[in-house]
């Protein structure tokens, strides 16, 4: 059989080029990272599959028969009630299935009929039916959650036959319920870990950024290792505090400039410090910790695979890093990567529960719920982080995994409560409470913030984005770890001499959300007497404007970095200001008619309400949540009077975000990034057109046939046609669709046959069909590992369709057949590049090999839709570099061989 193959084909179920299989270049060093294994591992996959029983009874897939009481019938209860003999029931007793010898020597189960007869049993091939056996997910790829979901049933069923065949019912009944608190006890243990976790960064990051300005003392049994909040504990005005000494002191300046220019010095070179030493961190160990992670982390929940992004390393060097970076007093945040973090911790106990870790579906699950112990630690919101996930992070989310979800975040949540990092009973920094109410004409400023928080957010993702494009086009610009450096050293200048961009950011917007009255130490000034005036608003609005620059290129570098504490600062900030203004406006104009509501001798105005609106509103205008938000910032203020304000301000700050572009910032990011991810609730305009004008068509596909192979054709097909996977048919005539097999599965099968206990020849027969004639010993069977069931639509079948296909179920690819006959294929990446019109990349991104999505005969039709055309790229640079973040001709990080071959990602 010769495959046939158009120059410019996407390969069969891939676009890009995937190198032979070769067991021994793989990296075992790493067990989260491993995924193709090798001979010693065969026993291991033979005995996790699901397609392979254990247990000594067989499964029966047939529906139990219901037992009936003495109830459920009237002339059973009649015979019961007298006494009577019941009639015997209208049922075979079906006689126990033998096993009998597999193709590989293992053991195989049959099902005799109703009749009792051996002889009409079901052919001996019934267990190469259905989806197939698969060896795991090379890296880069996306999973099959059809697949896992039917793996995760099967063992279900293999469970409740392995334990109810027990001759204790309550051991049995034991084994269930462990099997089933596995989850229960990731999800603890992640919240445990994640609230301890926390509580060291916010204290470890608590008393680096204070290192910038000052140390502990001896004084008044102060110690070194003591941030300035535990040093000054009991002080009501820590400027009182003897304690704590700033620099200027300890070098012995004497006059007024030259201690601001001592401490100015010191800023600026710790500051450097922390930020360098955060980015060699993350270039030396773990790459994958830079930025905040949640679009990566979005991605991954949608069925993606990347290795090591959840592992061990990518734990430590995201928490340190995340320590330095954030006291480097960069304008970043540590809420977002909390989440990767809380990800990272579940990961870990998850390879604890091989039943959880060996199903990817499952493992994602679980992760959705353990993202919400993210923000619940980093806002102190465990019901803001359970609808975090919801609205933001989760692919799939049911009904369990929202319960599970407010298990781990409560967890979490007690814990860091417990641990009270800053020694004043609240989770956050910037946790406060109101006492005032609002009045009617306020919400025309709250409208005002609304609208400023989303023009706020599409300038900023625009701006960012733009930066991101530079960055990555700018051939001449330095390595990250010097472009970090330049942003630090611009960000420490610019900060320091601003008394509001000075501090961290978390105590900039604890002092900007605060109310004047409750207020025991005012830091900034903003409450005493000649604070409200035209000098404040204009430091608050300088403050917002620099912050906003300073954010938008930060928030991208190769450093751990959130976006959400920034936005929420420069909300605050403009907030703050408007607040101020309607404070002046009322006192000077006491009867106005808008102010007649007010109440003599009592504060009508409260600034720091209009701050966490103003916060809100550009949160809401930069991710484009709104529920989550909301509450967010409800379990923030205690403040239930507010809620409808921060309603109408996050409302419309989404609305006008929605007016400059749809997405949001890790939208967006995912869209730079070009990951596959494909929203299920989003709504994205899909052209109306038939399905086969987007699909690869058979002519530019390399198929297989049924018969006339042997391990050596098949290892040359490999070699030829390096792609994902290939549709196999029944001859190239009729091309009848028989089933489709992965690469991988490929892969690993002519790999194990050819090595001990089988050795078999090169020279041998390899068929997709079943041959009654075949010897077992001496050919090989491969429809054990194809999926006979691949789903199909007509090539008829409208785009939306097809979209509503991989966006609802999750799939890899679809099978396009007429009437048995395979007309042509679409996969994952090819809808990705439709919807998100990536035009423009794919006619640049690679000369030569692969086509992916359209085939030739599309070329006229894609260009009068206005869908690009192209070739896909090769070498599978373009999701690395956009994981990794680097460009062509820098060092990249290794990955797997698996992970190089190309950029479709089935």
């Amino acid at each position: 059989m010769q495959p046939t193959m158009s120059p410019t084909n996407n390969g069969s179920s891939s676009s890009e080029p995937f190198p032979p299989f070769n067991n021994d270049h793989y990296d075992h060093s790493d067990a989260d990272e491993l995924d193709l294994l090798d001979d010693t591992d065969t026993a291991a996959i033979l005995d996790n599959d699901p397609l392979q029983p254990q247990q000594q009874q067989p499964l029966s897939f047939k529906r139990k028969q219901k037992q009936s009481g003495i109830f459920s019938q009237p002339a059973r209860l009649f015979n019961a009630l007298t006494g009577r003999a019941n009639p015997p029931r209208n049922s075979t007793d079906i006689p126990p299935p033998q096993p009998i010898p597999n193709l590989s020597g293992a053991t195989r189960l049959d099902y005799v009929p109703g009749n009792g007869s051996k002889g009409d049993s079901l052919p001996t091939d019934w267990l190469a039916e259905g989806p197939g056996r698969r060896v795991g997910y090379e890296d880069l790829t996306a999973i099959d959650w059809i697949f896992e979901y039917t793996k995760e049933r099967q063992r279900q069923r293999t469970l409740l036959s392995r334990t109810t065949s027990l001759g204790f019912p309550l051991l049995g009944f034991l084994q269930r319920v462990l099997d089933a608190s596995q989850v229960w006890v990731i999800l603890i243990l992640s919240g445990l870990a994640v609230g301890t976790l926390t509580a060291g960064i916010d204290v470890t990051t608590d008393w680096l950024g204070d290192i910038k300005y000052g140390f502990c003392s001896t004084v008044d049994g102060g110690a070194f290792y003591l941030s300035k909040t535990a040093c000054c504990y009991g002080y009501d005005e820590i400027s009182k505090c003897q304690g704590w000494k700033t620099w200027g002191n300890a070098l012995g300046a004497t006059s007024k400039g030259g201690v601001w220019f001592a401490e100015y010095a010191v800023y600026l070179v710790l500051a450097v410090v922390f930020a360098l030493s955060a980015s060699v961190l993350v270039k030396e160990y773990a790459v994958y910790a830079k930025h905040s992670g949640i679009p990566e982390i979005k991605t991954v929940l949608g069925g993606f695979i990347i290795r090591r992004f959840l592992g061990l390393w990518t734990l430590i060097t995201k928490s340190l890093g995340l320590v330095l970076a954030v006291a480097s007093g960069m304008w970043l945040g540590k809420e977002g990567p909390l989440v990767h973090v809380a990800c990272c911790c579940a990961n870990l106990f998850i390879k604890l529960f091989p039943s959880i870790n060996n199903n990817e579906a499952r493992k994602r699950e679980v992760l959705s719920a353990a993202a919400a112990s993210g923000i619940s630690v980093a806002f102190g919101s465990p019901i803001g982080g359970v609808l975090f996930s919801l609205e933001q992070l989760s692919y799939y989310f049911p009904d369990k995994t929202m319960w599970q979800s407010f298990v781990c975040a409560m967890t979490a949540a007690m814990v860091l409560e417990a641990f009270d990092p800053f020694r004043s009973g609240k989770l956050v920094m910037y946790q406060v409470t109101y006492s005032s109410v609002w009045h009617g004409f306020e919400l025309v400023p709250f409208v005002l913030l609304g609208l400023l928080g989303g023009v706020y957010g599409g300038l900023f993702i625009k701006a960012n984005m733009w930066v991101a494009r530079w960055r990555k086009s700018a051939t001449w610009l330095p390595g990250p770890v010097i472009q970090v450096v330049a942003v630090a050293i611009l960000t420490a200048l610019l900060n320091y001499p601003n008394n509001y961009m000075r501090a961290q950011c978390s105590d900039l917007v604890s002092n900007l959300f605060s109310e004047c009255s409750k207020l025991t130490d005012d830091q900034f000034g903003l409450c005493k007497t000649g604070a409200a005036s035209a000098g404040t608003i204009i430091l608050l609005i300088f403050a917002a404007v620099l912050g906003f620059f300073l954010a938008a290129i930060t928030f991208g570098l190769q450093i751990p970095a959130g976006i959400i504490l920034p936005s929420m600062a420069i909300g605050a900030l403009v907030g703050r200001a408007i607040g101020i203004i309607v404070e002046i406006w009322q006192h000077n104009h006491p009867n106005f008619i808008a102010f007649r509501s007010c109440e003599p001798d009592v504060p009508c105005i409260t600034p720091g309400t209009y701050a966490i609106i103003g916060a809100a509103a550009a949160l809401g205008g930069v991710t484009r949540m709104t529920v989550s938000i909301v509450v967010i910032m409800f379990e923030l203020t205690g403040a239930l009077t507010y809620v409808l304000p921060i309603m109408v301000a996050v409302m419309i700050s989404k609305w006008v975000g929605d007016a400059f572009s749809r997405r949001g910032i890790y939208e967006s990011w995912i869209h730079f990034n070009e990951y596959p991810y494909l929203d299920n609730s989003e709504e994205i305009p899909i052209p109306d057109i038939p399905a086969s004008q987007i699909m690869t068509r058979i002519e530019d596909l390399v198929v297989l046939t049924a018969t006339g192979h042997t391990i050596a054709s098949l290892r040359a097909v490999m070699e030829q046609h390096p792609y994902r996977g290939f549709p196999v048919v029944s001859d190239p005539r009729e091309a009848i669709l028989l089933g489709y097999i992965s690469r991988a599965e490929l892969g690993y099968i002519l790999h194990t046959s050819t090595q001990p206990p089988r050795l078999l020849p090169p020279e041998t027969e390899a068929f997709f069909v079943h041959q009654p004639l075949a010897d077992v010993r001496s050919t090989l069977d491969l429809r054990q590992w194809m999926d006979q069931t691949p789903l199909t639509l007509p090539s008829r079948s409208r785009l939306h369709l097809a979209v509503g296909y991989f966006q609802k179920l999750g799939l890899r690819y679809v099978m396009f057949v007429d009437r048995g006959v395979l007309q042509g294929l679409l996969t994952k990446k090819d809808v990705w590049y439709v919807l998100n019109g990536a035009e423009e990349t794919r006619r640049t991104a690679g000369e030569g090999g692969g086509g992916m999505g359209m085939g030739m005969g599309d070329v006229g039709r894609g260009e009068e839709i206005g869908m690009g055309m192209g070739m896909a790229r090769e070498g599978g640079q373009g999701e690395r570099e956009g994981l990794l973040g680097v460009r062509d001709g820098e060092e990249m990080e290794p990955v797997s061989p698996i992970g190089d071959s190309g950029s479709n990602l089935l």
